[in-house]
């Protein structure tokens, strides 16, 4: 997927306990095609398992750059897959029910 970076984000450059509220308000900010760029000095390994968590599906993750000294991440905000209500139905078409 394409995107345009709406956002870049140095997260070496804000206090530790603020990161992650900054992040994931920019990221809720984000329309489906647009996405976040993140600069820090480490791999944001545990940003990207509360992303699975909070945002399964909806956000696209590519490393641009990984380290040694610096890690580069773009994030991208995807339009979330839906189910037609009677596609998630267990009794789709009458099949289990009588």
């Amino acid at each position: 997927m394409s995107s345009t970076v709406a956002t870049r984000i140095d997260v070496r450059e804000i206090n530790p306990r603020e990161r992650h509220t900054r992040i994931f308000g920019a990221f809720d900010a984000l329309q489906a095609g647009e996405a976040l760029e993140l600069v820090n000095d480490h791999a944001p390994l545990p940003l990207r398992h509360q992303l699975d968590s909070r945002s399964a599906g909806r956000f696209e993750w590519t490393e641009l750059e990984s380290g040694p000294d610096l890690w580069r991440v773009r994030i991208a905000k995807v339009q979330p897959v839906t189910v037609p209500a009677a596609a998630d139905s267990c009794c789709s078409g009458g099949a289990c029910c009588g």
